[in-house]
């Protein structure tokens, strides 16, 4: 077989690397180059692509006939019934019907007073879910701060230490914040003060595992460095893993308070005190409008806050990018 000419050494290699990098690459572009080699060695090449085709299409079905049953038997077993679900959509339309105000034009400013009667309280109330939710927010993330760097395997070379630190932490984050509020209702009777020690515990926990995981992907060279210089651990921790770590750190705290004001909302349901507490009462008592009124209230509450927070961390990102 006479060998193909040096300058289409590099095409064949191109396709090569297109047909075997990318998998389901369109060969149409290439098949005047690729015809330009040996007709034996365009036709392996042609076939070689069209295997890896089928077989990448193969995995495809396979995964999405696998998916489609363990849905269907979870479903089956969690007895969701899509009819079920259809056949009562109505009360659900019929519900949120009932609890929207009666706005008129005309009386537009009469008809908002009357909405929100009680609006003084709520807002009281409301404060107080948040005042809960940065308590929860700045306590755990100062527990998950300090046994991050004991749970990560880099910096931790004890494995007890390191097996103690992250089975606390799984202990904290797998039982559910709402839980934790029951339990500490128990101690400390209703209000807030249940709910943010509850989200103190769940934070931590969850905070923990993530700030141990920004830990571990760290850059082991300016740790090297120090520990080179003798340096303590904590040393080390203070001056070449937490200038790092800290814009993370910051970033999962924020999205973690997100998280929290709406815990803490639910969390009055069980009488941990703030707004939660004043709409399940609506919601028994079926004061139709209060529900919706508290509900814009939190559904705002939690949109202004999410945009402050996300501008928050793109300035902290930023920061750390022009360091």
């Amino acid at each position: 077989m006479v060998a193909p000419p040096i300058a289409l050494v590099p095409v064949r290699m191109v396709a090569l690397s297109a047909l075997f990098l990318f998998g389901d690459f369109d060969a149409e572009p290439l098949l005047p180059a690729i015809h330009q080699l040996p007709e034996a060695q365009s036709r392996a090449l042609l076939h070689t692509y069209r295997d890896a085709v089928a077989a990448k299409r193969r995995k495809a079905w396979l995964g999405f006939v696998v998916v489609a049953v363990l849905y269907a038997l979870a479903a089956r077993a969690a007895d969701v019934r899509p009819g079920a679900f259809f056949a009562h959509i109505d009360n659900f339309t019929s519900y949120i019907v009932r609890i929207l105000p009666h706005l008129t034009l005309s009386n537009f400013a009469g008809d908002m007073a009357s909405w929100y009667w009680n609006f003084g309280k709520w807002l009281l109330l409301l404060g107080d879910t948040l005042l809960a939710a940065y308590v929860g927010t700045l306590l755990g993330a100062v527990g998950a701060f300090l046994l991050c760097f004991a749970a990560s395997a880099n910096l931790t070379s004890s494995r007890i230490l390191r097996a103690l630190a992250r089975r606390w932490l799984e202990f904290c984050r797998t039982v559910p914040d709402i839980v934790f509020a029951m339990i500490f209702l128990i101690a400390f009777k209703s209000g807030p003060m249940a709910g943010a020690v509850a989200l103190t515990v769940h934070t931590m926990g969850a905070l923990g595992k993530l700030f141990a995981e920004v830990v571990e992907n760290i850059d082991m060279k300016p740790v090297e460095g120090v520990t080179a210089t003798g340096a303590s651990w904590l040393q080390t921790i203070r001056f070449a893993v937490v200038p790092q770590v800290m814009q993370s750190f910051a970033s999962y705290t924020l999205l973690r308070f997100e998280i929290n004001v709406r815990s803490a909302s639910v969390m009055g349901f069980i009488g941990a005190g703030g707004i939660g507490q004043e709409f399940i009462v609506a919601i028994r008592s079926f004061y139709y409008s209060d529900v919706s009124a508290m509900l814009v209230m939190i559904i705002v509450t939690v949109f202004v806050i999410d945009l402050l927070t996300e501008r928050l961390r793109h300035r902290l990102a930023g920061a750390q990018a022009h360091r």
